[in-house]
């Protein structure tokens, strides 16, 4: 899967899971597995779930 976004200034205000494999390089499970584990912030909307882009800044400075 591409990263369609060339700098984090162009991110939405909230991601799906699949715009974050790309951005971090990992895969499905991985990025679920950050979600479950509280280690990347989100939100449910429904059924679906949307990362905050302040959750991803975050969780890339740490």
């Amino acid at each position: 899967m591409e990263n369609k976004y060339r700098d984090l200034h162009e991110l939405p205000v909230t991601l799906r899971v699949e715009d974050l494999m790309p951005i971090l390089g990992i895969g499905r499970n991985t990025a679920y597995e950050l979600i479950r584990s509280g280690q990347i912030r989100s939100v449910r909307i429904g059924r679906q779930i949307r990362i905050p882009r302040e959750a991803l800044l975050e969780f890339l400075r740490k």
